[in-house]
């Protein structure tokens, strides 16, 4: 485990309901490549503000790397609408990028 993992998962313990801290978890372990950790750690941030925008793009982001389309492609939209109502054009553009690398939905 790194140290930027390891000091956010100390902060997490510390206050399970701060979803900064959580956050700050969920970044560094997409930063290391722990896209199953980071998933849970940005559904977790969604759980705690349900409308938190890069959380849900960053979620889509993991579940296209653990190859889970469905999920991804769910999570994608949501950030979508989310920007759209939150008034977010650039992150349209990263949620574009990354739905073209779904397969076809049946």
């Amino acid at each position: 485990m790194n140290d930027r993992i390891a000091r956010f998962s100390a902060l997490v313990v510390s206050d399970p309901g701060n979803p900064l801290h959580r956050f700050a978890l969920a970044q560094a372990q997409l930063a290391a490549g722990d896209f199953a950790g980071a998933e849970a750690s940005f559904a977790r941030c969604l759980e705690l503000n349900p409308d938190w925008m890069v959380a849900a793009i960053r979620r889509g982001r993991c579940l296209l790397e653990l190859g889970r389309s469905d999920e991804a492609r769910a999570a994608l939209l949501r950030g979508a609408e989310l920007a759209a109502v939150q008034q977010h054009e650039e992150p349209l553009e990263e949620i574009r990028e990354l739905l073209a690398q779904l397969p076809e939905a049946d």
